[in-house]
């Protein structure tokens, strides 16, 4: 296939590398593909990390749109997801320091990252889901961050160190972390979760 006829048919087959030169020459198709590739991912990170639906909605948007105008700084030499991904970091991780300011001005007192509302163990009925995504919520930031690249996006630690911009053995330090903290906070429901945790990722399943 032509490269001409690359830039109008058949982008799905097209690389990220390849897309963002079109990109960069001005294909809003390929743009569109891109953010077809990464939307829900993309879209999932931010939530976790930043969990309020409306403002993940409004990041993943900024996300784009700021790719999109800094198109001409996109490195060939790094992965267009490493790039995203740190686009979207930096967003979420600055809507998060103002949410936390705005909450200390409004309660007069920090959130304890640590508490964590039980449900009931004994209703066997209830989904747990919303629980497990709280225990990520209450994860310290760096924690956070580096065990949803890794254990939720599964991303590998090399692209992990450049979107945090550490080394790689602090990346699998704080996934470590993450991970201990996690059984930590699940462990009050081991019982009830059983079943439910097969579907968690094997570094924190309960067994």
């Amino acid at each position: 296939m032509k490269a001409k006829d690359k830039k109008t048919v058949g982008l799905s087959q097209v690389s990220d590398r390849e897309l963002m030169t079109y990109v960069r020459e001005g294909n809003l198709g390929a743009f569109n593909e891109l953010a077809e590739r990464y939307k829900v991912r993309l879209y999932n990170f931010i939530y976790r990390v930043l969990p309020e639906r409306e403002e993940a909605e409004d990041i993943l948007q900024e996300t784009f749109l700021r790719a999109y105008r800094e198109r001409n700084r996109f490195d060939q030499r790094f992965c267009f997801s490493t790039w995203i991904y740190t686009i979207a970091l930096n967003l979420a991780r600055s809507e998060y320091r103002r949410r936390k300011r705005w909450r200390m001005v409004r309660l007069g007192t920090s959130r304890n990252e640590g508490e964590l509302e039980l449900p009931d163990p004994k209703n066997h009925q209830e989904s747990f889901m919303p629980f497990i995504e709280k225990a990520i919520e209450t994860l310290p930031p760096e924690y956070r961050e580096a065990f949803i690249l890794r254990d939720v996006n599964r991303l590998p630690y090399e692209e992990i160190a450049q979107i945090l911009s550490v080394p790689v053995g602090t990346v699998k330090s704080r996934i470590n972390r993450a991970r201990l903290l996690m059984r930590q906070r699940l462990e009050p429901l081991k019982e009830s979760i059983y079943e439910l945790s097969k579907g968690l990722p094997e570094s924190i399943g309960i067994s």
